[in-house]
């Protein structure tokens, strides 16, 4: 697929990290670009830079999601990228001790269920809300595409630590339902790929000492740094083009293999 002007695009989690990269990366190439989040502020501030639409989305909710699609497809016409970058991460044990009672307490349940709701289902409806509109879309390829789908899983998908059993369901299952999902689109010519980034400077980092932030980036082989969001959005970029690109999830971490904690 070309990216030009002639493409709209949604992004969820567009108003900060990957999400924020990869909306001005479509946008610098002339898409029309719809940010979905729940930050209104910082959303609205990033759509305004890059001249598109935000969107005040849950993507859990099934009826906050249709009216974002709504919203978007009203702004710019029915999107022929979706970029799922909307998440949240979590750190828990399956049990745990108290230190002052030992006590044993178990993962709290709801969390667990949050993070799966809004990591995994939270995808899987946008992507079902993108593809419900990309293959009544005309072609615009000699081999028929139609628009191409990018999941965020993570690399705790397959090396998931200590503290991460429900970050790294939810990131697993969004690796998982690539495949089948890619084969149940291929028909209408619409692709779907994951990005399973490795350690990012995100504002998830931003609280980080600088001490920890140092070793976290000495544990990357090479480079030896976290990795940054226009990398993150240089990949997406080169998926939307690359038409042989379908039903893969890419590991995108400079060679780390994460250790048990």
């Amino acid at each position: 697929m070309k990216l030009n002007n002639e493409h709209a695009a949604i992004v969820t989690g567009g108003a900060s990290g990957l999400g924020e990269a990869s909306a001005r990366m479509l946008a610098s190439c002339g898409l029309k670009v719809a940010l979905f989040d729940l930050n209104e502020e910082r959303g609205k501030a990033v759509a305004q830079e890059i001249g598109g639409t935000f969107c005040k989305v849950d993507v859990s909710n099934v009826d906050s999601v249709g009216a974002g699609f709504e919203a978007a497809r009203a702004a710019h016409g029915v999107e022929r990228v979706l970029v799922n970058c909307a998440g949240i991460g979590v750190a828990m044990k399956t049990v745990s001790r108290d230190r002052e009672t030992g006590a044993v307490r178990t993962h709290d349940l709801p969390l667990f269920a949050k993070t799966i709701g809004i990591n995994l289902i939270g995808t899987f409806n946008c992507i079902a809300h993108a593809a419900q509109g990309m293959v009544d879309l005309e072609p615009i390829t000699d081999d028929g595409e139609r628009g191409v789908i990018i999941n965020t899983a993570s690399v705790a998908a397959e090396d998931g630590q200590i503290g991460q059993a429900a970050y790294s369901a939810s990131k697993g299952g969004v690796k998982g339902m690539t495949l089948p999902i890619a084969r149940d689109l291929a028909r209408d010519g619409v692709r779907v790929c994951s990005i399973l980034p490795g350690l990012f400077k995100t504002p998830l980092f931003e609280g980080l000492p600088e001490d920890a932030v140092k070793a976290l980036s000495a544990s990357v082989p090479f480079p030896s740094r976290l990795g940054r969001p226009e990398e993150y959005a240089a990949l997406v970029q080169h998926i939307c083009e690359n038409e042989m690109l379908n039903a893969e999830s890419i590991r995108l971490d400079g060679a780390i293999r994460m250790a048990p904690k």
